[in-house]
């Protein structure tokens, strides 16, 4: 602004020396006009949302600028810097890592950063965007030298936190808060990913075969299982079966016993009738008969008692006994 109030300045003090009378002394008036009007137009300065502009005043730290409409002193202030208060994005660019097991792992990743004092930033470093970078690779390769290779790859939450740690505690000194740091990518050497995937096929493999001998053991129980359940049932089965057909024969022992006592019972009342003991007597003959004219049919040993007369005797009384039930003439005794 200054340049152009001299520019402006410089000409019209040439003209009114050339001409004072003529054009001169109408090109001054003109000229204070357009000074007047240039310096009331840098005067005013309109800041966007979410920026902040550090003023200098004669080389010197004013103050900042807040969004919106503001007012500086021409010739004296000048806006010097100008932040954004957006949180900004920032690749780190991949580096070789050495691990705690001497592996070289390749490691890049990316910064969330934000100006929380534009003052600092101004005048805190002289390209906090550079320092901020250099700080988070020499932070990396700190934390990935602290682990093995196979704990890089299970810690990248906690190699973020202390990377986040790191450059916020610098960061402060430099008006800048790093909000977040994520790695990208974990790339280690050609050989050692062929033998990390030799290592996960071998892994697969084993638990493939466990879970086939899992499968295997578990369908043996449950086969002993169904046979034990089986055993168990049939045994059931025959264990019922017993009782049932227990049941049944002490049921057909209780009813012939109350057939029979009812039979004695009906006997027993008959032959208190009249007439009733020589059908008894009769009856018995009959049976006695019957059952020596059956084994004399069958066998040819014949047991028969001891006296003989006695056979004969009962022969005779049971004939005797028909006889009379007949109403004929009573049969002679057996000699």
């Amino acid at each position: 602004m200054v340049g152009r109030l001299i520019v402006v300045m410089i000409i019209t003090i040439v003209l009114w020396l050339t001409n004072p009378a003529g054009i001169g002394a109408a090109v001054v008036p003109i000229g204070l006009l357009v000074m007047l009007v240039m310096v009331g137009l840098e005067a005013f300065c309109q800041v966007p949302q979410q920026q902040a502009w550090v003023v200098e005043r004669l080389g010197k730290f004013s103050r900042v600028l807040e969004p919106g409409l503001n007012w500086i002193t021409p010739v004296l202030d000048k806006v010097a810097y100008r932040h954004s208060l957006k949180e900004f994005p920032l690749d780190v660019p991949e580096q070789v890592c050495i691990t705690k097991d001497n592996t070289q792992l390749g490691v890049d990743g990316i910064i969330y950063y934000q100006v929380t004092d534009p003052k600092l930033a101004s005048y805190g470093s002289s390209n906090y965007v550079a320092a901020v970078t250099q700080l988070a690779q020499t932070t990396l390769r700190s934390e990935i030298g602290k682990m093995e290779l196979d704990k890089t790859f299970e810690s990248r939450d906690e190699i973020n936190r202390q990377v986040v740690s790191v450059l916020d505690e610098a960061g402060r000194t430099w008006g800048v808060k790093v909000l977040r740091y994520e790695i990208k990518n974990l790339t280690p050497p050609e050989a050692i990913l062929r033998a990390m995937q030799a290592q996960i096929t071998a892994e697969r493999e084993k638990r493939a075969l466990i879970a086939k001998s899992e499968g295997q053991r578990q369908e043996e129980i449950n086969l002993a299982e169904g046979v034990k359940q089986a055993a168990v049932l049939q045994s059931e089965g025959e264990r019922i079966s017993q009782i049932n057909k227990a049941e049944g024969e002490a049921k057909a022992i209780t009813t012939i016993a109350d057939a029979t006592a009812a039979a004695v019972r009906t006997v027993a009342a008959a032959m208190s009738e009249p007439g009733g003991m020589n059908a008894a007597n009769l009856k018995v003959a009959e049976q006695y008969i019957t059952a020596f004219s059956g084994m004399a049919k069958t066998n040819n040993t014949m047991i028969v008692p001891a006296n003989v007369a006695d056979v004969a005797t009962l022969i005779g009384t049971a004939m005797t006994t028909l006889n009379t039930i007949r109403g004929g003439p009573a049969a002679p005794a057996a000699k």
